[in-house]
């Protein structure tokens, strides 16, 4: 016994002397800096400057300093409208551009248009109509040099979706297409205030990861609806989950299904995947997969009608009303119970529109190294549906597939979209008529060729291996719409995203700190294995800002941190921990729940002999650690501007301690 006693005596000593010179070799002669205040600020002032950061980060009113009136009145107008800026510049060369890549678009938009339009549960010519108004106001308007606007299948199937669960679209049409005009309004009402009060940032709180897994569940819903059109099914099912859509199928296949039908869309659907299979590996013929779609209305249209086949049993699009946009401002719905529907299908319609519109723009300034304005876009969208509401229009946006055949066929400005929207125009006065022997099957075909693409497996597959809670938001949203229905796929969506935020804001990041050798930057220990450990000193990092939401936890992990410490210097008879020095460069702010449980912290280790040292706290952070009066409290002596000035500081007191 009195052996195991002596060496425990002979380990404490070696232990003490260890710590003796591991804090002599620290440079106690260094000047030490301390942690500035920053200037008061009176409290408009610190609001006006927060409201400014909050709403106009991107300080629009600069262009508008030192300037004449009439110069800011022209500002003001080119702000409104981009196109008095650009059009200044547009030539004869620009023009060719975007003629040609207008005319390709058109190609495109026109058959899916009409297969748009029958997703959202609407006659075929709404679908035209949609691309014929919107692209006008859009170029006057829009920012984006790229974007090729029109109906979309996501949107056309959310709001066909929506709308069927209030309306029916066969037994009620006229309420149906006027509940479809009221979703559309206040799409563009919510678009645009969403600009104009510059909330644009709310639009983020959908995660990529969330848009990711809708989109593809999206596009298998979309191709899971074109069965009926593809197999020729009469009586098919309403819902859009994949059980019902499937029992749907096989039920009727020994009476409904139509070979004649099967044929023609397998065939051009073969086609249309080959053409972009082409596009895809040869940049230079994007225009095939741009007038696949066109060419196989056109052949399988004479084909039909030089056979016949609509008497047997193959279903064709029939009659195409014949004209431009009638008004539609009195069919509205202003009052009644109709109101609030629209209202709310429309708010959602218009936040996916959106969404959608926003990322391809940016997608597409980003590869021609351009800026593009989200509020004015979103004002410009606004607008556009506001108007197209009037005008016979459903929910118009950003469309990939062709925004990318915009880009590849050369267009220069917005004015591609004014071409496409003249061959729309040509198309609905002279060319419907001809479209009544089209088969429903090309339709379906060509939906399906298009929303291929929207299944981003490569992208959910990078989402797996970054982060593992951005694959759950991912496929909670995918098997939410698959599995469900559009809306609660969406409502998914929404709901692992703001769960992840408040996860990340609940159980922010700590990190144990060390010193790496023969330096006096202090990191992560887990990150830099061979960072050491400052003895006597316990370095904690905490890295985010400090809240009501998780300043209990952030107290309860510190403390638990000392713990654990503690048990491991205890069991290898190493001195205890003397200070506790807390990293707080990440933490952006700290509000009074986080200074209380500072207040808690400091009490608690004082208790047990150990001091609370901080470190490098930010200019919000340290004011009002200075107003609360905890800087008092924990005096000024032990607040530091690094972790390096703490530790010296902490050597030498220990040093003297010892002495």
């Amino acid at each position: 016994m009195g052996r195991s006693v002596s060496d425990e005596v002979e380990n404490k000593e070696t232990g003490a002397a260890n710590v003796s010179n591991a804090y002599r070799e620290i440079d106690c002669n260094q000047s030490v800096y301390k942690v500035g205040f920053p200037p008061k600020k009176n409290f408009v002032t610190e609001f006006a400057d927060t409201f400014k950061e909050t709403f106009f980060a991107d300080d629009p009113l600069r262009p508008y300093k030192d300037q004449p009136k009439s110069k800011k009145l022209l500002l003001g107008l080119q702000f409104i409208f981009p196109i008095l800026e650009w059009g200044r510049h547009y030539n004869l060369s620009k023009f060719k551009g975007d003629l040609i890549a207008g005319l390709t678009i058109a190609s495109l938009c026109i058959p899916q248009d009409i297969g748009y339009a029958k997703l959202a549960n609407l006659d075929p010519n709404y679908g035209l109509y949609s691309s014929f108004v919107p692209p006008l106001i859009y170029a006057i308007m829009g920012s984006s040099r790229d974007i090729a606007i029109g109906p979309v299948a996501v949107v056309s199937l959310l709001l066909g979706t929506l709308l069927q669960n209030e309306v029916d679209p066969v037994k009620n049409k006229d309420e149906y297409v006027r509940l479809a005009f009221t979703a559309t309004f206040f799409a563009g009402i919510t678009q645009a205030a969403l600009g104009f009060l510059r909330l644009g940032f709310l639009i983020e709180f959908l995660s990529h990861a969330a848009i990711v897994g809708f989109m593809g569940g999206a596009a298998i819903t979309i191709a899971l609806q074109q069965l009926k059109g593809f197999l020729g099914i009469q009586n098919f099912t309403k819902k859009t989950d994949i059980v019902s859509v499937m029992r749907s199928v096989f039920s009727s296949a020994h009476h409904g299904w139509n070979w004649e039908t099967i044929l023609i869309g397998a065939s051009f659907l073969a086609f249309l995947l080959f053409a972009k299979y082409i596009g895809k590996k040869r940049k230079k013929l994007f225009w095939i997969p741009a007038i696949a779609p066109i060419i196989s209305v056109i052949i399988s249209t004479f084909f039909v009608y030089i056979t016949r086949a609509d008497k047997h049993g193959v279903q064709i699009v029939k009659h195409i009303k014949k004209g431009i946009n009638p008004s539609s401002v009195n069919q509205i719905y202003f009052t009644g119970s109709y109101t609030a529907k629209g209202f709310r299908i429309g708010v959602l319609a218009g936040m996916i529109g959106l969404t959608e519109a926003v990322a391809i723009g940016r997608t597409f300034a980003a590869m021609k190294d351009y800026q593009l304005d989200g509020n004015k876009e979103m004002l410009a969208l606004g607008t556009m549906n506001v108007i197209g509401s009037m005008t016979s229009c459903y929910v118009a946006t950003g469309s990939f597939s062709r925004s990318a055949v915009n880009y590849m066929a050369g267009c220069a400005t917005a004015v591609s979209n004014v071409v496409m929207s003249l061959v729309v125009l040509l198309t609905l006065l002279l060319i419907t008529p001809l479209f009544k022997y089209t088969p429903n099957a090309i339709l379906s075909s060509i939906i399906i060729s298009a929303v291929v693409s929207l299944v981003d497996y490569e992208a959910a597959f990078l989402i797996w291996k970054v982060d593992k809670l951005d694959f759950i938001a991912c496929m909670g949203a995918f098997f939410g719409v698959v599995f469900v229905s559009v809306e609660i796929g969406l409502l998914i969506a929404v709901a692992i995203s703001l769960a992840k935020i408040l996860l990340q804001v609940t159980r922010p990041r700590t990190a144990l700190l060390g010193n790496l050798p023969r330096t006096n930057i202090y990191r992560n220990i887990e990150q830099y294995p061979e960072a050491t450990k400052v003895p006597g000193v316990l370095i904690v990092r905490i890295d985010s800002a400090i809240y009501f939401t998780n300043s209990n936890y952030v107290k309860e992990r510190i403390l638990r941190w000392l713990r654990d410490e503690e048990d491991q210097l205890q069991t290898k008879s190493l001195p205890r921990i003397n200070f506790l020095i807390v990293e707080m460069s990440p933490v952006t702010d700290i509000d009074t729940s986080g200074i209380h449980n500072f207040e808690e912290l400091f009490k608690t280790l004082k208790k047990r002999g150990v001091q609370l040292v901080l470190a490098n706290p930010g200019p919000v952070v340290i004011e009002k650690l200075r107003l609360s009066n905890f800087t008092e409290l924990i005096g000024q002596d032990n607040i530091f501007l690094t972790v390096g000035d703490a530790v010296r500081t902490c050597a030498r007191k220990s040093i003297e301690e010892d002495t």
